[in-house]
């Protein structure tokens, strides 16, 4: 099997001041052009799930308390999978283009996690206007933005 490099362009930094891209002095300017982008998409690396026994798991009891009792890894969104690549989709808050650093609204990633890559979020290639969903998860908020009032402790069985 072909063996892939993957070079962190960043890191994820979370302290009181917020949620922060970091990116590395090498690649900002590749920030240039994102102003007026209200979303990104984003790929992380769950470093601390980059473990033989995290990438041989592939099912596990069911994370959602509506869920099946048991799932298959690329069912849920958990950061233990075959390679531990975590994808989301964050709202923009600020970017300072000299510092290679962007501010935004939350991710769901630990501090210091690195940053494998940023695309801009377009609705015309990103947005999909009726997903399906089972119907155990179908109660779920529709859309990121409504995800931060939802009572989400309510849906995982930790």
């Amino acid at each position: 099997m072909e063996k892939f490099k993957v070079k962190p362009v960043g890191k994820i930094s979370i302290c009181e001041e917020g949620f922060f891209l970091e990116v590395s002095k090498e690649y900002v300017s590749a920030l240039k052009g994102l102003n007026g982008f209200s979303h990104l998409s984003v790929l992380c690396w769950f470093h601390e799930c980059d473990n033989e026994e995290g990438r041989s798991i592939l099912q596990e009891s069911s994370p959602y308390k509506r869920g099946p009792e048991l799932m298959g890894m690329f069912a849920t969104r958990s950061p233990a999978r075959p390679n531990p690549i975590a994808f989301s989709a964050v709202q923009v808050i600020s970017i300072d283009y000299e510092k290679g650093r962007i501010q935004i609204a939350y991710i769901d990633a630990n501090d210091g996690t690195p940053l494998l890559d940023i695309k801009p979020y377009t609705p015309s290639i990103d947005r999909v206007e009726r997903p399906g969903v089972p119907d155990w998860c179908s109660h779920w908020p529709q859309s990121c933005e409504e995800s931060g009032n939802f009572k989400w402790e309510d849906e995982f069985n930790f």
